[in-house]
């Protein structure tokens, strides 16, 4: 009986610190392919949830790089490994600019720049992905069977010399999200 209070005691003090794990991370929540014109493309969207850490990290200035890790992988039967057929890694950089008081949000691939008056029209616009190009429909084999996994991650190593040591052992700055798979279809 006393067991049984005593796991009971540690199950209620454990749930505000899971709750609190669960809050801070990336979670890819949906995901899907379309061909248009001959290529396959991706839409995709991410719900970005930013540790204490990161933030105030990003509100003195330090620019946080997001990466967007997508594989392609032609199914094989069960005994013999995948085959991946393409693998791309998006790159954003969200950074504050103090003096206009707005977010800055970098494409890395594209150099596209946009500015947001607040971190969640960022988070929001970086994590709404449309029609990113994913393979030329010709890479394809009509009658296989094709999967698309991807996840999104903040990328420590771009962050100051500094500041990694402290972010490869803190927790709350291993964001990222789990790999989420859909099929690759027309």
């Amino acid at each position: 009986m006393m067991l049984k209070r005593w796991l009971s005691a540690l199950l209620v003090s454990l749930l505000p610190l899971s709750a609190a794990v669960a809050k801070d991370d990336f979670v890819v929540q949906d995901a899907k392919t379309r061909l248009e014109g001959g290529v396959y493309l991706l839409d995709a969207e991410v719900d970005y949830r930013f540790s204490s850490k990161a933030l105030e990290a990003l509100e003195n200035g330090v620019p946080l790089v997001l990466v967007l890790d997508i594989e392609v992988e032609k199914k094989r039967p069960w005994w013999w490994y995948d085959s991946e057929v393409a693998s791309l890694e998006q790159r954003f950089e969200i950074q504050y600019h103090a003096l206009s008081d707005q977010y800055l949000l970098s494409n890395l691939n594209s150099g596209a720049l946009y500015a947001y008056p607040t971190l969640s029209s960022t988070a929001d616009a970086v994590g709404h992905i449309r029609g990113l190009p994913l393979l030329d429909a010709n890479l394809i084999e009509p009658d296989a069977s094709y999967e698309v996994q991807l996840r999104s991650r903040l990328d420590i190593e771009s962050l100051p010399s500094p500041l990694r040591p402290l972010a490869y052992v803190t927790p709350g700055w291993r964001l990222s999200s789990d790999w989420y798979e859909c099929t690759l279809s027309p």
